[in-house]
């Protein structure tokens, strides 16, 4: 109700004098208004009794109350809509909805943590925890380099750099940058080989140059130790130069008691048949379109492919050669296998070697 001048009673009085024969000038004079005014009120209030004028103030009170508390609903009602997919359920979450609705609707936190139903200490609160500022860029450098790497890997090139962390820290600081690696889906697993030499894998892997031209990279793997043995681009690969590529390896290596291949032209050249009757190292291959049995390669050409194929533009042979011996080289050196009690390939050998001499 609109706030008058006068209280509704005085009001009345006044319009009662005038009803009683007091000129109206004079009874303006008398309350200081003006004549307009006091028409006004005898439109507003002329014919009521001071208990009506209280009751039509009070009725008056009462729907402005009504009013602003069904405002105040439709407010709710909004911001509540507003925030259906941003409140969440962790505590960052909740103080990011709380601050979208002060910023958004203009209403106090107090307000904005009462329709959430939020207390307001969770939102208020601020960490003590450190940023950890210089582990996340190192935790980043690594996870760049290698890209496929997951946080335990991590966990181990960060400790060879000499930096000592928790591993659910890490785990949380990695989850908290999105360096999460997609998961591929898991394959069967393969009886694993006893000794080095044992058995080898080795399979062909496609790739093309920047001008669109093919090559192929024979990539040799011994499944005891994961080494790569041999990784040979070419933009035509043979039996023929399949078997001296074997024979290179021979030479410093050993010969194997198996390898393991598919079906391919190469591996069933008469070259290799050749090779395999003059060696007699038994050559097995696996069963059309089932790669499983020939796991071992399969896992290693996947890791070949992400970590160096696919993240580095080759223009040429030379280039191609260059860069992925020296991939190659760092897979052998640096690269933490977890089948090996997360040693590298080349200290699981040096390992064994070891412990072959103390025997």
């Amino acid at each position: 109700m609109k706030k008058w001048r006068f209280s509704a009673e005085r009001i009345i009085a006044m319009i009662k004098e005038q009803e009683g024969g007091v000129a109206t000038a004079e009874v303006c004079r008398k309350h200081g208004l003006s004549t307009a005014s006091f028409y006004k009120y005898e439109s507003k209030f002329g014919g009521l009794d001071v208990s009506d004028a209280r009751k039509l103030k009070a009725l008056a009170d009462e729907n402005a109350k009504l009013k602003k508390l069904l405002a105040e609903q439709i407010l709710d009602n909004a911001m509540l809509k507003d925030v259906a997919s941003r409140k969440g359920v962790t505590p960052v979450q909740k103080r990011k909805a709380v601050g979208h609705l002060c910023e958004e609707h203009g209403v106090s936190q107090r307000r904005a943590c009462d329709v959430l139903d939020v207390d307001r200490s969770r939102v208020r609160y601020r960490s003590i925890r450190p940023d950890d500022a210089d582990l996340r860029k190192a935790m980043k450098e690594v996870a760049a380099e290698r890209r496929r790497f997951g946080y335990r890997r991590i966990h181990i090139m960060l400790e060879r750099q000499g930096i000592w962390v928790y591993q659910k820290k890490l785990q949380r600081l990695y989850l908290e940058e999105g360096l999460q690696v997609r998961k591929r889906g898991t394959r069967r697993p393969v009886v694993v080989p006893q000794t080095i030499n044992q058995r080898w894998s080795l399979d062909f892997v496609s790739d093309a140059f920047t001008d669109g031209r093919r090559f192929r990279v024979l990539a040799v793997v011994d499944d005891f130790s994961r080494e790569c043995l041999a990784l040979v681009p070419d933009t035509s690969l043979s039996g023929a130069r399949l078997t001296r590529e074997l024979d290179e390896i021979i030479q410093t290596r050993g010969m194997p008691n198996r390898i393991v291949s598919d079906n391919g032209t190469e591996m069933t050249s008469p070259a290799v048949l050749t090779w395999c009757q003059k060696t007699e190292v038994d050559w097995h291959y696996i069963a059309p379109g089932k790669p499983t049995p020939n796991a071992f390669i399969e896992s290693f050409n996947g890791r070949f492919r992400d970590e160096c194929l696919n993240e580095t533009l080759l223009s040429s042979l030379a280039d191609a050669r260059s860069e992925i011996t020296k991939w190659k080289e760092g897979y052998n050196q640096n690269w933490p296998n977890s089948s090996l009690g997360n040693l590298t390939p080349n200290q699981f050998v040096a390992n064994m070697t070891l412990h072959k001499q103390a025997a």
